[in-house]
C-alpha cells in the first residue's frame, strides 16, 4: 500500500477490554459504526492496541457472523461446510481468489446497475444482457484456477515422487545400486 493511501487510511486501535478505538474521531467505536465504515466504503485497519497486530479481517469476520446470526444468512450451512473443507487443501488460494474475483464481478455490474451505464434500468433487477455479461466473466475465471490446480497437483506429484525415489534409494541403496536418473 503507498504511504500516501496510507496516511488517509483510518486507524483503529482494538483495547484489551475488548474497546474499538478510532483514532480519527479520538471516539470509542461499536462493531456496529466498523460496519457503517465498510457500507461508506471507508478504509481503515483495525490493530491491536498493545501489539500492533493487524486485526482487520477479524473484526471484519466478527461483523460477517453477527450479521449471518441475525436477519437471513447470506451462506448456507452448505456453503460454509465447503467453505472450511478448503482449508489446508491444495487449492485454497485459488478459492479465496476465485471467489474474490466474483465478488468483484457481481460488485462491478450492480454498480453498473446503479449508474445507469448500461441503459435504463426500467424497474427490472437484472437484464439477460447483464447475466450473460456477469457469466462470460465466470468461464476464464474456472479455467484459469482450474488450470493452476492442475499445475499445482502435477508439481506436487512431481515432489512426492522425487522423495519416495530419493527415501527408497537411502533405505536400499546399500543393498540395491541404482542407476543414476536423468532430469529432463
Amino acid at each position: 500500500m503507498s504511504s500516501a493511501k496510507k496516511s488517509t487510511e483510518r486507524l483503529i486501535k482494538k483495547y484489551p477490554n475488548r474497546r474499538l478505538y478510532d483514532t480519527q474521531t479520538s471516539s470509542y467505536i461499536t462493531l456496529t459504526d466498523v460496519k457503517q465504515l465498510v457500507l461508506d466504503a471507508d478504509e481503515f485497519t483495525v490493530i491491536d492496541a498493545k501489539s500492533s497486530e493487524d486485526l482487520t479481517r477479524s473484526i471484519l469476520l466478527q461483523i460477517i457472523l453477527e450479521e449471518e446470526a441475525n436477519g437471513a444468512p447470506m451462506f448456507s450451512s452448505g456453503v460454509l461446510s465447503q467453505i472450511i473443507r478448503y482449508y489446508g487443501h491444495a487449492m485454497q488460494g485459488m478459492m479465496g481468489s476465485y471467489l474474490e474475483k466474483n465478488v468483484q464481478a457481481f460488485t462491478d455490474i450492480q454498480s453498473k446497475f446503479t449508474t445507469g451505464q448500461t441503459g435504463a434500468f426500467e424497474g427490472k433487477p437484472f437484464s439477460p444482457e447483464m447475466w450473460t455479461q456477469f457469466m462470460n466473466v465466470q468461464g476464464p475465471m474456472m479455467q484459469g484456477m482450474m488450470n493452476n490446480y492442475i499445475d499445482q497437483s502435477k508439481n506436487l506429484f512431481v515432489q512426492m515422487q522425487e522423495q519416495m525415489q530419493n527415501q527408497s534409494k537411502s533405505i536400499f541403496g546399500a543393498a540395491f545400486p541404482f542407476p543414476p536418473v536423468e532430469k529432463k
